[in-house]
């Protein structure tokens, strides 16, 4: 599924936080959103994803308005994943999961052999399968971003709209889920603070700056020195590794002299 925003704004009281964004998101691409804190990614994404209502501007997926769709309607095309993972929750880890299929059944309909099996499905992806009987309260910061995602599958949208998903998770679950979001066949677009990471598993990348879209394009044309240090203020060394993705590493802040080993 194409995503589509045309100058798209939203405020919060009177305080602009995204401004005119004009952006799209091809089928099937997995495109990263960054940006530093408080640029508007978390905004955007909440705008794409149904949940805030945009000042101005225009949200088409397929071409078509969005503006006007219900809640479930636009649920039943694309899944949001939000960094915090929640409060706790009596509810085991399996019935967390089952919240994706809501968009599906009716009010009175519990879930069917369907639903378990999408719901068994997504927890196998994610690596959960043998904590689905597991209290919620019980996992650690990490698993519950995994069930988080693994709901967001049990969706089965066409479009996944992720903000900070590696947020909790070690090394080797970021890879693994980055992995998993590139494989797909879905529509994706991900908030990250790891500018590398970024680089090396998105196709193409969108850079926020105090809420207006400044770069669009590939990582090795997005991320240069000089904009890191404009929209960063780091100080920064773009270099190619073995696989020809940009990585960035990090003198320190803008204006800092450089510490000397002793």
């Amino acid at each position: 599924m194409r995503i589509t925003v045309e100058n798209l704004s939203w405020s919060v009281a009177g305080t602009p936080v995204v401004r005119e964004v004009s952006a799209a998101v091809a089928a099937g691409e997995t495109v990263g959103l960054l940006g530093p804190n408080g640029s508007g990614k978390s905004s955007l994404l909440r705008c794409l994803a149904g949940l805030r209502t945009p000042d101005g501007g225009t949200i088409r997926y397929d071409g078509e308005s969005v503006q006007e769709w219900s809640a479930r309607r636009i649920a039943r095309h694309v899944a949001f994943v939000a960094q915090d993972s929640g409060a706790d929750s009596d509810l085991r880890v399996a019935d967390v999961v089952g919240l994706g299929r809501t968009p599906f059944r009716d009010r009175w309909r519990g879930a069917d052999a369907h639903d378990r099996a999408v719901v068994a499905a997504a927890l196998e992806v994610v690596g959960l399968t043998a904590l689905a009987g597991r209290s919620w309260k019980a996992l650690s910061g990490g698993e519950r971003q995994r069930a988080h995602i693994a709901r967001a599958l049990a969706q089965q949208p066409y479009a996944l709209l992720l903000d900070e998903p590696t947020n909790h998770l070690d090394v080797k679950h970021q890879l693994e889920l980055m992995e998993l979001l590139t494989g797909t066949d879905r529509t994706v677009l991900v908030a990250l603070h790891d500018l590398s990471l970024a680089a090396r598993y998105c196709d193409r990348l969108l850079l926020l700056h105090h809420g207006r879209l400044i770069a669009s394009g590939p990582p090795a044309a997005v991320l240069t020195a000089q904009r890191l240090a404009e929209v960063f203020e780091v100080d920064a060394e773009l270099t190619t590794d073995a696989l020809g993705h940009p990585t960035v590493t990090y003198r320190g802040p803008v204006g800092t002299r450089l510490r000397t080993a002793r």
